[in-house]
Order: C-alpha cells, then sequence, then structure tokens
C-alpha cells in the first residue's frame, strides 16, 4: 500500500518530512520511535493514517525539529523499516490530512472458477464501488478496542491516543450496523428522500429532500453516495438509523457525552481498479480515497469476512 499526500512538502519549516517503507511495524509503534530517535516527545511525530502492520506500506511522518535542526535519518535502524526519502515543512502531518492510498494485493492459489468468477465481480466493482464497511482492524483483536470503549465510557481515564481508538471503534461498530441494514434493503448504493447524500472526495454532506434526474445521474456516477452516521453529540440521524443505534446504549450514551457527530459515505468508490491473472496467482491494482479499507473490496471477493459484520 502506498500513501498518496495529495500535496507537496514545502521545503522548509521545522518539521521533518519522512517517505518511509516499513512491514512488520505498525505506525503508531513507529512513531514512537522516530519520536525517540529525534528526542522528542511522540506528540511532536504527525502521520496521515493508520497503515496495516503486516503489508508492505509505504507512508510520511512528520517529525518536529526544535530549532529547525534536522535529524540524521540515514542512521536510523529499526528493523522492517527503510527512509526512502525526507523533506521539510512547516506545518505538522494531520490526521486525515492524505488524499487516499493506492494498493497491490496478490491473491494465490486462485482456481480458474474463481477467476471466471472474479472478473464479473470486478467489473461490477468498478462501476457501483462497495459498501464502506470499516475493516477488522479498526476494531482491534477479537475486537478489543470494543472493550477500551466500555471502560472509556464507563468513567476509566484512557490517554488521548487510547482514547481515540476506543471513540472510533465504537462508532464504527455503530456505523457498520447501519450499513449491513442498507445492504440487506439493497439501498446502500441509492439515494432516497430524506437521505444525506455526501459529495464523493469531499466532507460536503446535504440532505435529500428530492430524488431528480440529476441526483440519480451522480448518484450511478459515483458522484454522490448516500452516508450512514459516525455517531455522537448532535447527530440526529434519520429514524431508520436510530432504530439501529437503539441496540446499541451504552455506545451511544457514551459517544453523545465524549464526541461530535458526523458523517460517512455508505458506498466507497475504487478507483483505477484493474486485475492480472497469471497462473493460481490474481493480482489486484487500485485507488482507494483516504478512510478507505481494502478489506471492503476484498469483502465483494468473498475472499475476507470481517470481524464487525460476524454478529
Amino acid at each position: 500500500m502506498t500513501e498518496v499526500l495529495g500535496f507537496k512538502p514545502d521545503g522548509d519549516g521545522e518539521h521533518d518530512f519522512l517517505w518511509i517503507e516499513k512491514r512488520n511495524a505498525n505506525t503508531v509503534w513507529l512513531a514512537h520511535q522516530l519520536a525517540s530517535f529525534a528526542g522528542i516527545e511522540a506528540r511532536d511525530v504527525g502521520y496521515a493514517g493508520m497503515k496495516d502492520r503486516l503489508a508492505v506500506t509505504r507512508q510520511w511522518f512528520s517529525v518536529r525539529r526544535p530549532g529547525g535542526t534536522p535529524a540524521n535519518w540515514d542512521t536510523l535502524n529499526v528493523e522492517g523499516v527503510t527512509v526512502l526519502d525526507t523533506s521539510r515543512n512547516t506545518r505538522k502531518l494531520r490526521r486525515g490530512a492524505h488524499a487516499g492510498n493506492q494498493f497491490q494485493i496478490v491473491i494465490r492459489d486462485v482456481g480458474q472458477a474463481d477467476k471466471n468468477s472474479l472478473e464479473g465481480i470486478i467489473r461490477i466493482i468498478a462501476e457501483d464501488g462497495v459498501p464502506n464497511y470499516f475493516g477488522e482492524q479498526r476494531f482491534g483483536r477479537e475486537g478489543n478496542n470494543l472493550g477500551l470503549a466500555m471502560s472509556l465510557f464507563a468513567g476509566k481515564r484512557l490517554n488521548r491516543e487510547k482514547r481515540s481508538i476506543a471513540l472510533s471503534s465504537a462508532r464504527a461498530w455503530i456505523f457498520n450496523h447501519v450499513l449491513q441494514q442498507r445492504v440487506e434493503a439493497r439501498s446502500w448504493s441509492v439515494l432516497g428522500s430524506g437521505d444525506i447524500a455526501a459529495l464523493d472526495g469531499s466532507g460536503s454532506i446535504f440532505t435529500v429532500d428530492e430524488v431528480d434526474e440529476t441526483i440519480q445521474r451522480r448518484c450511478q456516477q459515483l458522484d454522490l453516495h448516500p452516508t450512514g452516521p459516525l455517531y455522537g453529540e448532535g447527530g440526529n440521524p434519520p429514524a431508520t438509523e436510530k432504530t439501529v443505534v437503539d441496540l446499541f446504549p451504552e455506545y451511544a450514551k457514551g459517544l453523545e457525552k465524549q464526541t461530535k457527530a458526523s458523517r460517512r459515505p455508505l458506498r466507497l468508490a475504487v478507483r483505477d481498479l484493474s486485475a492480472s491473472l497469471a497462473d493460481d496467482i490474481v493480482t489486484l491494482d487500485f485507488y482507494l480515497a483516504r478512510g478507505g479499507f481494502a478489506t471492503a473490496v476484498l469483502r465483494e471477493l468473498a475472499i475476507y469476512k470481517s470481524f464487525s459484520n460476524n454478529t
């Protein structure tokens, strides 16, 4: 997976920008290693998104250098980690600052019947997108992050990092169940009157008062998507969503006290999707906007089952 930043570091300022390739290292852990090497606090290390620990991934980090003095990153020695390039930037890299991620996934031991099926499914995914489920990594091993959320809502004090993980997992759990309801109703990819729509690639949302030909066309073209709740204070979800939210009262009450509500598209556009077939190997290449999980794509290929939808 390769992170697409969407902008170039400005070449000046007190933050080292590091283009890093990593394997068998999660993003948070690596941020702490970079902080230790630079002799700064972990809070002064920035990254745009969390990346899979086991995969070979490339992503940007920022490391604040007080006084503007760069570190000698050529001497960084962390197993599985390589600094590919360095630059400078005026501002710290913030979460969600990237545009998206480019994926290449290799699937082995694929039979001929499976390959024939995959070809048809891939065409549908390219045209229609996929349900925008949060992947199981959002919930931690065996769903442990949801237990962390329950501890938080019961009054346990957590540091900023763990608090963020707990809130994100609870919001993702509710969202996935709202999405599952729409998938079962076959309405996850269409807009209806009263839906809250999102403009693709943007944080812009609006309520659909009436579905006209323009709305239908833009939805078919993956320019507009229906959304679901990232639950929190002030969300006021539609009645159909509220029935799902009410299934998880502990999460709902805790989130209302701890975070502000927002929205997330129910559909994920899969851009530049291509597949190469060789012997028993299928190689997938595709691009997802930030916040999208590759597991949502693999799920539609019937080769991945998300923890969040086991119940």
